[in-house]
């Protein structure tokens, strides 16, 4: 099987949305885990504050859980999915406002940690809003 033919298939699965989901939530899980488990090691590597990066953590796994919640329901209502993308695009806005607002110096691999973040998180509300067509699509039949 082609690499086309398996990502054809995957978005053609009635469960892409879910799976979107799920993989939003794996990576908060991660992200909000490390910056919670290492705050200290990170800050001086990022050259983040520690305070911001432990609020962020705890940001993080409590979006996780609204995730959880919503992806484990027998139907993903899509107004629920769209607070979601929302809280996504202002992730990527805090990110961006890390970068450039001057508030904060962070050294070159903190300022690829928070730009690979405002893509990912970006590229994740994406995915997010095109399941939710693909999935208003599937319901219009």
């Amino acid at each position: 099987m082609s690499v086309a033919s398996s990502l054809s298939s995957l978005i053609a699965s009635p469960h892409f949305l879910r799976r979107v989901l799920w993989l939003d939530a794996a990576t908060g899980v991660a992200t909000g885990a490390l910056q919670l488990l290492l705050p200290g090691f990170l800050a001086g590597l990022l050259g983040l504050p520690e305070g911001l990066l432990v609020a962020s953590g705890w940001l993080l796994l409590g979006y996780v859980a609204g995730i959880a919640f919503i992806a484990t329901r027998q139907f993903v209502h899509a107004e629920l999915v769209w607070t979601l993308i929302a809280a996504n695009l202002l992730w990527v806005l805090g990110c961006l406002a890390l970068l450039f607002g001057g508030l904060v110096t962070p050294t070159l691999l903190g300022q690829v940690f928070v730009a690979v973040q405002a893509l990912a998180v970006g590229l994740l509300a994406e995915l997010q809003w095109f399941g939710l067509r693909k999935s208003a699509a599937q319901h219009a039949w």
